[in-house]
């Protein structure tokens, strides 16, 4: 690791070289393409991100969730040149490699089930969620899908139809997907019934509505992340997960764990499915598998990857080389470092020093996450009426002062913290000064 593993300040954030190149990009890239933080990185490593202007800011974002290994683990740099050296693309559908079947071979060992798996690679998280609809529309011979309200999947049209948020996923975007049916999310803090039963309850209107709305035997998956992501962080009650991989089990339905963002390590098991043993038909994964690089993949019961005809799966990248030597690297550091250990540890150090932030601030009605990947929700206090806006000035605060965070949630009110597991204690708690800071400072307090 080359980079000082301290926060450093040479100018504001973004400085002036930032502010050039986000000049560049209004110019040549389009605006779509939205940037949180306009300070570009020149280099990385560990919990620290180096900007244009020599700014060292501290990383609590991952690239979203990317980078978990951190963004030059050793043994990724060394599999990625290594395999750079020997040559960088062929497309395993013409002249296949062995890096991508000890990939595939990896994600058989590593994912939830003893049962026999098989995996397919492709190069982002949307393209593996739209492939393993189509594994399980093929191997049903059905074709609804049922999802949950929160949920973000995607950006391809069939993910759209899949994500519930509009703005900015979904807005203009449609018409999208059909035969995909949306229900209601085990959200604790906001479910309006019994707090006692959420995961009772539920259980009881996903039933109810797929039976009426509809029919058990027209199912051909149903698709939720174990923790959602984008949707603010909401880990459903125990015993709501097993409930859904029962019914489908019960009903000839594929059960889809998406893990993309709470893949590998994040949540201080290999997957979140991990924490009450349930074991996903299909499996995605994506964002953490790789330290950085673009990959991703389906991953589930050999019956059910075989389905699909030869040439029915596959595209020109998928399971690149290279990406599947940086692959190989992110799952050695894994292993190396008990990266699990490292996340349950990092929980440990979120978890008290946000109980302190919220014993001072009732503006923070909700404190929730697994390992790595933890959050808060923004309230105006007294009620659960969701405080975009203070939301939207701590980030902004925290950015001026060295501090990379996210946002998230149904109603932009969710902080979200993804520090890669490669960051120090010391960086951990002086990120959260930070925090505590821009709470402050914001608030007036």
């Amino acid at each position: 690791m080359t980079v000082e593993q301290r926060r450093a300040l040479v100018t504001a954030v973004p400085g002036p070289k930032s502010l050039e190149l986000a000049a560049r990009k209004a110019a040549s890239v389009a605006n779509g393409v939205g940037t949180i933080l306009p300070a570009y990185i020149v280099e990385a490593g560990g919990g620290i991100v180096v900007d244009a202007d020599g700014n060292q800011l501290i990383d609590f974002g991952s690239g979203i969730a990317v980078t978990t290994v951190g963004n030059a683990a050793p043994a990724v740099v060394r599999r990625v040149t290594e395999a750079v050296q020997r040559f960088t693309h062929t497309c395993f559908m013409v002249n296949p490699y062995e890096g991508y079947v000890e990939v595939a071979e990896q994600l058989a060992e590593l994912t939830p089930g003893d049962h026999p798996k098989k995996s397919a690679l492709f190069n982002s998280g949307a393209e593996a969620v739209e492939n393993a609809i189509k594994i399980a529309r093929v191997a049903t011979g059905r074709s609804a899908v049922v999802c949950f309200d929160h949920a973000y999947h995607g950006r391809t049209n069939l993910t759209m139809a899949l994500t519930a948020k509009d703005m900015p996923y979904k807005h203009g975007f449609g018409p999208f997907a059909s035969d995909i049916y949306r229900v209601p999310m085990a959200y604790p803090y906001r479910w309006p019934g019994d707090p006692d039963a959420v995961a009772e309850e539920a259980f009881a209107q996903f039933e109810s509505l797929v039976h009426v709305q509809v029919g058990e035997d027209q199912v051909a998956a149903v698709i939720i992340e174990p923790i959602q992501g984008e949707g603010g962080f909401i880990v459903p009650p125990e015993g709501f997960l097993p409930r859904l991989a029962q019914w489908c089990r019960d009903n000839g339905a594929v059960f889809i764990a998406d893990e993309i963002q709470s893949g590998f390590c994040r949540t201080g098991d290999w997957f979140a499915c991990d924490h009450e043993g349930v074991v996903p038909d299909l499996i995605t994964t994506a964002k953490g598998i790789a330290g950085g690089l673009p990959l991703a993949a389906v991953t589930g019961r050999a019956e059910l990857m075989d389905a699909v005809h030869a040439g029915g799966l596959g595209g020109t990248y998928g399971g690149n080389p290279v990406a599947c030597a940086a692959a190989l690297g992110a799952i050695e550091e894994m292993r190396s470092n008990d990266l699990n250990a490292r996340a349950r540890e990092i929980e440990a150090i979120f978890r008290t020093r946000l109980g302190q932030l919220a014993a001072r601030h009732p503006q923070i009605g909700d404190i929730r996450g697994r390992g790595a990947m933890m959050a808060v929700e923004l309230v105006l206090p007294g009620t659960k009426q969701p405080d975009a806006a203070l939301t939207g000035a701590v980030a902004k605060a925290c950015h001026a002062k060295g501090l990379v965070v996210l946002t998230a949630g149904s109603f932009g009110n969710v902080f979200r913290f993804l520090p890669p597991l490669s960051i120090s204690d010391e960086l951990l708690h002086e990120g959260l000064d930070l925090i505590d800071d821009a709470f402050a400072e914001v608030l007036h307090d």
